[in-house]
């Protein structure tokens, strides 16, 4: 259960991202400014400790393709989510509008794509698609109610 750990630091992260980002962005003046300091973010969190433990652990070598592709798209979807989200922020979005959309509509984006390139053993449960109209419920209520600005 180590993985929960991780979740809740995902959670954290991504929780406290588009408030940071949106008034980084604010107060650099430029949305380009604010994408340039996540690319380095990025840059010096997934790339340089990895070689260093990946060197460090003698397997800097030996990629396989599929998953050099895989992982590469799936780093690039990434950093191409963290653009929309300043994009939106620069478009006249705000954290407390664009986040809940975006957390509202990834987890089901992430179930469709999962059941997509894994198909499920068995038939969904009905009650899936109750997650889907729940989850789109509670982002529509967490917008509704959001405090004031």
């Amino acid at each position: 259960m180590v993985w929960v750990i991780f979740v809740a630091g995902a959670v954290l992260s991504w929780g406290a991202y588009g408030a940071l980002i949106h008034q980084g962005q604010t107060q650099l003046g430029n949305p380009l400014k604010a994408l340039l300091c996540v690319g380095i973010a990025y840059f010096l969190i997934g790339v340089i400790i990895p070689v260093a433990g990946l060197g460090a652990q003698g397997q800097l070598s030996d990629f396989n393709r599929s998953g050099l592709i895989m992982a590469t798209i799936a780093g690039a979807l990434g950093a191409a989510g963290a653009a929309c989200i300043i994009w939106a922020f620069r478009n006249g979005g705000l954290p407390v509008y664009v986040m809940p959309l975006v957390f509202g509509g990834a987890p089901i984006v992430n179930v469709l794509l999962a059941m997509a390139l894994h198909p499920p053993k068995a038939s969904i449960n009905p009650m899936l698609y109750v997650g889907f109209l729940l989850a789109s419920i509670g982002a529509a209520m967490v917008l509704y109610f959001r405090p004031a600005a």
